[in-house]
């Protein structure tokens, strides 16, 4: 049987759970694993010490001592799975059958970084995994293969984390069986929209809350930095005071009033004054102690 040789290029859960399902198929052949430079994350050394698959570090993919270097293993392919360098045309290029990407967003949509955030924060109503080719542009190449998974208000950063992690490697691993048989039909993403769409790094500061926005965008807001993200903050008589998780008030009626404003308790939980209504607060970390009766900033 044909072997096809596999240069693996990963980081994180999503990657270990690829591994798996790609070193388990005697189809494929990793040959050697490419981990973030500065992980931390020692689950895939581990994983390639345990099947006897070269563990190999680099700053810069794109150099030509790591090029040389990757060339001896006469790999088929290049994967990606959450790596976190830009792959330039020659690295690109050097592996026969090139190099492709695992990316958790709807390709030509949600291209770039900290995608699960930002689908919560614009209220989609659903997410894509997306398997495409690496070109010289950031996740533009064509898609060899796309799934789309439902979002539901019940839904927040960390269950879209969970379908993520399981789901990408699936995913890849399926892409990777039709790269094997060379059964697909590559598809050029701007046949899908000509321009497509950019999203930015999420970055320190960006978890503020701005009370004076609408319910439904503030009830997207907290899920979308719902732990493990950084959840969403405001400040309460000069300190930092965290949410983790608000909900949507049934026939709450709109209404003008002063946004921030904590109005009231129910049930051991607290309504907060937003731009058009109101919003409950669940989960929330502050000192310890629940104030009552004044304004979140």
């Amino acid at each position: 049987m044909r072997k096809l040789k596999i240069g693996y290029f990963a980081d994180g859960i999503w990657s270990h759970n690829a591994f798996k399902l790609i070193n388990n198929d005697k189809k494929f052949e990793i040959k050697f694993i490419c981990p973030r430079f500065n992980s931390e994350d020692l689950t895939l050394k581990y994983l390639a010490e345990g099947s006897n698959i070269d563990y190999i570090k680099t700053s810069n993919v794109n150099s030509k001592d790591f090029l040389e270097n990757v060339q001896k293993y006469g790999c088929d392919i290049f994967v990606s799975m959450s790596f976190d360098q830009i792959f330039q045309r020659e690295i690109i290029n050097s592996a026969a059958l090139k190099t492709i990407n695992c990316h958790a967003g709807k390709l030509p949509f949600y291209r770039g970084r900290n995608i699960l955030n930002w689908v919560l924060i614009n209220d989609e109503k659903e997410f894509g995994i997306t398997v495409h080719y690496v070109d010289e542009g950031i996740d533009t190449g064509d898609i060899i293969l796309q799934k789309t998974y439902p979002i539901n208000d019940a839904d927040d950063y960390k269950a879209l984390l969970e379908i993520a992690h399981v789901e990408c490697a699936g995913v890849l691993y399926e892409a990777l069986l039709l790269v094997y048989e060379g059964d697909f039909t590559k598809l050029d993403q701007k046949s899908i929209h000509p321009v497509g769409m950019y999203c930015g790094a999420r970055e320190e500061g960006d978890e503020i809350i701005d009370w004076s926005s609408s319910t439904r965008d503030l009830f997207n807001f907290v899920r979308a930095l719902a732990k493990p993200s950084p959840m969403a903050k405001c400040f309460l008589n000069g300190k930092e005071f965290f949410i983790n998780k608000a909900s949507l008030i049934d026939n709450a009626p709109l209404y003008k009033g002063t946004p921030g404003q904590i109005l009231y308790k129910e049930n051991g939980k607290f309504i907060v004054k937003t731009k058009d209504s109101i919003l409950k607060i669940e989960e929330y970390f502050y000192d310890g102690v629940l104030k009552v009766g004044n304004r979140l900033k």
